[in-house]
């Protein structure tokens, strides 16, 4: 019996040990898709990682004047309608452009998730959907990043 209970155990155990890893999968692809759309201009990796309510913002600083300009706000649409001008206008993210996504916590329903991109910084908040998959909600970012 007793080895039975400890069997149950070990098995409960291991399964959220793999249901957390799989969040961390997910998340992990959900912030690939979201740096791979902007880079390669694909709607399609972008619609998989964006959620519709999407709220986007940050602060771009010019080399010139050394200062941040006005807040620059971008929503769903405005990401799709960005990856069709890299498309269009053949500008696409340097061969060896930073990917890098750092998972700063995951919980049941919510993560945080720093990325590093070509452009500069996010902050990330994405949400887990009923159907296990998961979206980013919200984005806060500053560019360019310090060399």
């Amino acid at each position: 019996m007793k080895k039975l209970i400890l069997l149950l155990f070990v098995v409960s155990f291991s399964l959220q040990t793999n249901a957390q890893k799989s969040d961390k999968e997910l998340v992990t692809q959900a912030c690939m898709n979201y740096l791979e759309g902007f880079y390669q201009g694909d709607k399609a990796k972008l619609k998989s990682a964006l959620s519709p309510t999407l709220h986007k913002f940050g602060y771009w600083k010019s080399q010139k004047t050394k200062k941040y300009g006005k807040k620059i706000p971008m929503t769903f649409e405005g990401a799709l309608k960005f990856a069709e001008n890299v498309v269009s206008k053949n500008n696409y993210a340097k061969k060896g452009s930073p990917k890098k996504v750092a998972i700063l916590d995951i919980m049941d329903k919510i993560a945080t998730v720093k990325v590093t991109a070509y452009w500069g910084t996010d902050y990330m908040f994405l949400a887990k959907q009923d159907d296990g998959s998961w979206l980013i909600e919200q984005v806060i970012w500053q560019g360019p990043n310090k060399k």
